[in-house]
């Protein structure tokens, strides 16, 4: 019995978006509507950018496959692999490795059992380190979806993890973010 493949197409809401989008540019510069049109996709299917998916955008643009790939595989803010509900990005950057942003991912390895680049068995959580996020007063701060959280401790870590499994909810960027794009 073979598995039914959906086919990879936005919702007609989001296409209309995204050709908003593209209309910002002249013509011919459509490819400088890439990395919005990326982050709606990634949205859009599942929180990550898979191979067809990425392909898809680059049709949508006229641009070549290749020119989606080295733009998703350059910033870290693109997932090229699944993903869980909760993606936990730990900024690693200088103020929050000051104060104690190594402790916190040993904790989150610890607490969920799974390394840096890894998902739990049960597909709720995936644990990533990043790059500034821009909360350096603030830190050691990760992001989760599009909520920050700051000034961690172990603590505060404990408290996010059971308030994460308690909402059981896809935590990563969604489209309604995408208006202020």
């Amino acid at each position: 019995m073979s598995e039914q493949i959906k086919p990879i197409q936005f919702s007609a809401e989001t296409m209309d978006l995204v050709q908003r989008i593209i209309k910002r540019y002249p013509e011919g510069r459509q490819k400088s509507a890439l990395l919005p049109i990326l982050h709606i996709a990634q949205a859009e299917f599942d929180g990550w950018l898979s191979t067809p998916v990425m392909d898809y955008v680059a049709s949508i643009l006229s641009i070549k496959p290749i020119e989606v790939y080295e733009v998703a595989s350059f910033y870290t803010m693109f997932n090229l692999e699944p993903v869980g509900k909760c993606l936990i990005e730990v900024c690693q950057t200088g103020p929050c490795w000051l104060r104690g942003a190594d402790d916190i991912v040993e904790h989150f390895e610890k607490k969920l059992n799974i390394k840096v680049g890894e998902t739990t068995a049960d597909g709720m959580f995936t644990l990533k380190t990043v790059e500034c996020l821009g909360s350096c007063g603030t830190a050691p701060m990760l992001q989760c979806g599009s909520d920050y959280y700051e000034n961690l401790t172990t603590e505060k870590v404990d408290t996010l993890i059971e308030k994460l499994r308690s909402s059981n909810q896809r935590s990563t960027y969604m489209k309604s973010n995408m208006q202020e794009i």
